[in-house]
């Protein structure tokens, strides 16, 4: 009783990294919103375009933290690796959501519907179904080491549709537009250098909402760990 409540008294701290992290979105929206100015044919809709590309970036990146994660859980059975692969998939999902959501904001007036059925629009959807079930299983399976096992399998598994999400327009025909290739930017100046400073600072916000999260999954198990030997 004393320990929980030693527990709740203690006030959160967001730490060095949640005010980089605050600072660096604060800085991205100012560029993205104020500072960059609007495409000469899209007009301010295409402000989108930063948060949208950050987004699926960092989902992105979640999920190759959920690959490698799991990866190493399998080889070295540690907990700490699957607290960060589960940590980084719910990332994950989040911000694929927001690029899903986003993405949809900006087709409605330039493309005139919110969703079209675009082989990007479509591996990007099979990969948020893939990560959701990952934590849907994750919710059901009790024992730990098991549900560390099978949500590792599927986390790497599952990492196979990112690639494909990302060459799928120039896989197949698509209305959706290419940014980057090899050696060329499709956007002017001030423009990428907006977009890095968003990608940059969403990739500080990842790192700190993983951190947190991550503590959040080790108290639950030793939680977990507590209420099972009571148990016994």
């Amino acid at each position: 009783m004393n320990a929980s409540l030693t527990v709740s008294r203690k006030r959160p701290s967001m730490g060095i990294l949640g005010w980089v992290a605050s600072l660096a979105m604060l800085v991205a929206i100012y560029t993205a919103l104020v500072w960059v100015p609007p495409d000469a044919d899209m007009g301010d809709f295409q402000r989108i375009f930063y948060f949208h590309v950050s987004s699926a970036w960092v989902a992105f990146l979640s999920f190759f933290v959920t690959f490698l994660g799991g990866i190493i859980y399998l080889r070295t059975r540690d907990f700490r690796w699957d607290f960060l692969a589960v940590s980084s998939a719910e990332v994950g999902v989040v911000f694929t959501s927001i690029a899903l959501i986003t993405g949809s904001i900006w087709a409605r007036p330039i493309w005139g519907a919110w969703w079209t059925w675009d082989p990007r629009l479509t591996t990007t959807l099979i990969l948020w179904f893939i990560y959701v079930a990952y934590l849907i299983l994750r919710k059901n399976v009790d024992d730990p080491s098991r549900r560390a096992s099978l949500a590792a399998v599927i986390g790497i598994v599952g990492f196979v549709d990112v690639p494909i999400v990302f060459m799928s327009i120039r896989w197949w025909r698509t209305i959706h537009p290419i940014v980057f290739e090899p050696g060329e930017f499709r956007v002017a100046p001030i423009m990428m250098v907006t977009l890095l400073v968003s990608l940059v600072a969403f990739t500080i916000f990842y790192a700190y909402l993983v951190t947190v999260r991550a503590s959040l999954e080790r108290a639950q198990m030793e939680v977990e760990a507590l209420e099972q030997e009571s148990w016994d």
